[in-house]
């Protein structure tokens, strides 16, 4: 799956942890969200059948069949009735989040217990463009796979929004999202973020990679996995970039990533198949790339059976920020709304921390004192980190997926 703050957008968002404080020289001030209107304030979609279209509080409008479509994107102005709403509809539909990626199983779990919600995760493996994917082919879709929600890579959020596919809202929290990973109208916004890593399964692997370059060494015969197809999935795509780092290029050129690949391809290193833990305790793809908190997840999971090392690779040390937003056309969108509540709540930030996750609001939970000490203990330092512009992360993207297959060559898929 996925699942980027980037240049200035360092030193607004690594400020949230001291694990990266020394990367960063200042801190930049969220931007303060717009007043509500008192109408729009409440930014709910009623699900009350009428006999004809008629205009709403706000900014809604009802038509005949009972649904609405949100066009407000001002703050929740009143929780119990947007709760009440969401338990009319039910149910919520997301889409790629494996329980096992950053603490994602007590994240719905939580949510399912607190508001009697039930829950279709569709695809839970699969990667942003998979999930965009299901928007589109669901636009005129009311059932259950059609999502109501994404968390998808960084990318993602403004081209999202330019194709008209999510839909504004701002949680109550949003003031201490910092302005640089959330757009100002509220359409997505950031929500954790980490650093690509190296898993390995040292049962395996006896000397463990330290460095990107290493990956090219006989060693690795048939050992390499990447935790998607670099065509669509915004992990594996962000692994490509961080690479390039590594090789000569920089965040205006990926192509020297490519080239990397094409190098690990020809060497006979690179394992065409998604991994993901199971293949990497299996020894199918011992060592994996993936998110430094998927990696270190994994290692808690396996308990030792295989042991588990988890690498920050010392150069190329490439940061990426996650997205949420709500479908334009979500069949229960104030179970969507909800949902956005709970992941931005406090209890939903620190939940994050427990899949070594660093939340988006990390900064103001801890000015407040509200994360437990042994959370923030157990994260790696992540010193150095580089976190791309929107800019250089959409011309990275479009140029790895349209030149993969020809220069790499490898149909990375996942496995039967």
């Amino acid at each position: 799956m996925k699942k980027q703050i980037y240049g200035n957008l360092l030193c607004a968002v690594v400020v949230l942890s001291a694990l990266v404080l020394a990367a960063c020289a200042g801190a930049v001030q969220p931007a303060t969200a717009p007043a509500p209107t008192t109408a729009a304030s409440e930014a709910m979609t009623t699900t009350t059948t009428t006999t004809s279209t008629e205009t709403m509080t706000g900014t809604e409008t009802m038509t005949a069949t009972g649904t609405s479509t949100e066009t407000s994107a001002a703050p929740a102005g009143d929780m119990d009735a947007l709760i009440a709403a969401a338990k009319q509809e039910g149910s919520l539909n997301t889409i790629a989040l494996p329980r096992n990626w950053c603490n994602y199983g007590e994240v719905l779990d939580s949510f399912k217990s607190k508001y009697g919600i039930e829950i279709n995760e569709l695809n839970p493996d699969g990667g942003s463009g998979d999930e965009i994917e299901a928007i589109k082919a669901n636009k005129d879709n009311k059932g259950p796979q059609a999502p109501d929600v994404i968390d998808v890579g960084f990318p993602f959020g403004g081209s999202s929004k330019d194709e008209g596919l999510i839909q504004p809202y701002k949680v109550s929290t949003w003031d201490s999202i910092p302005a640089e990973v959330k757009d100002a109208d509220g359409y997505w916004y950031g929500d954790y973020f980490g650093v690509l890593a190296f898993m390995v399964n040292t049962d395996i692997v006896k000397d463990v990679p330290q460095d990107w370059a290493d990956l090219l060494k006989p060693d690795y015969a048939s050992a390499i996995g990447l935790s998607g197809d670099p065509r669509t999935s915004n992990q594996a795509i962000q692994s490509v970039f961080a690479a390039t780092l590594s090789n000569g290029g920089s965040l205006d050129d990926a192509s020297k990533g490519l080239e990397f690949f094409a190098q690990l391809n020809k060497a006979g290193n690179l394992v065409p198949v998604i991994s993901n833990n199971a293949l990497v305790a299996k020894g199918e793809t011992p060592v994996r790339i993936t998110w430094d908190y998927l990696a270190l997840g994994g290692k808690d999971e396996m308990n030792g059976n295989p042991p588990i090392e988890v690498v920050i690779p010392k150069t190329g040390r490439f940061g990426g920020v996650y997205v949420q937003a709500i479908s334009a056309y979500a069949p229960h969108p104030n179970a969507a709304k909800l949902w956005m509540e709970h992941l931005y709540s406090d209890e939903g930030q620190v939940m994050w921390l427990k899949g070594y996750c660093h939340p988006i609001r990390q900064a103001d939970l801890e000015k407040r004192n509200v994360i437990p000490a042994d959370l923030l203990a157990k994260l790696p330092s992540v010193e150095g980190a580089v976190f791309p512009s929107v800019k250089q992360l959409d011309a990275a993207k479009t140029f790895i997926t349209e030149n993969w297959d020809k220069q790499v060559g490898a149909d990375v898929k996942a496995t039967p």
